[in-house]
């Protein structure tokens, strides 16, 4: 499997102990623009404790193949946001989940839609899934209307479906089927 994943100008490769510095910086600064989507906030977010901690869940659900945890950058190497890669089932169902972030200072120029498109290349033909979901809280705009240009088509609308910001959200199920994909990629 390769690390990274590159477009002309963006690149995804899994996080490292070097990027912290850029992602506590990132989250921070965009903390009132992401945590309405986001789960709670807690005291130490973003300590260097908590980003060693991730990095070594994010290794080891790697090395399970149970989760992919991406870092989107730019060609300056400047971190610009996160996706993640989750609720991998193989076998009859060959599916997964996404979620994704993006700092608010690189929000709306396009490079979220850049990197999934990339990702859903990898997951699609590399990984050779069927189906890849997505969920989003209904006001979040920016993220139905991303999903939908991408291809997505909304299944399902599911109650309390995650707890965001220290509440139990009502969600729009989202997934993209690998022949919707290749189709879409046809015309």
């Amino acid at each position: 499997m390769r690390n990274n994943l590159c477009s002309e100008d963006i690149y995804l490769r899994y996080p490292r102990l070097v990027d912290y510095r850029k992602w506590r910086s990132i989250r921070e600064s965009s903390k009132a623009f992401l945590t309405p989507w986001e789960p709670t906030w807690y005291p130490g977010e973003h300590s260097l404790k908590r980003y060693l901690k991730l990095i070594s869940i994010y290794s080891q659900k790697r090395k399970n193949n149970t989760q992919y945890s991406y870092f989107i950058f730019n060609k300056k190497n400047d971190l610009l946001g996160g996706i993640n890669v989750f609720n991998i089932k193989r076998g009859v169902s060959q599916s997964c989940t996404v979620g994704y972030w993006i700092g608010e200072v690189h929000s709306n120029q396009g490079y979220m839609t850049k990197s999934l498109i990339l990702l859903l290349r990898h997951l699609f033909n590399d990984f050779n899934f069927n189906r890849v979901e997505a969920a989003c809280v209904p006001n979040n705009i920016a993220s139905k209307s991303l999903l939908e240009r991408l291809g997505f088509v909304e299944e399902g609308y599911a109650k309390d479906y995650l707890r965001i910001n220290g509440r139990w959200e009502d969600h729009i199920l989202f997934s993209l089927r690998k022949k919707i994909y290749n189709d879409r990629r046809k015309t």
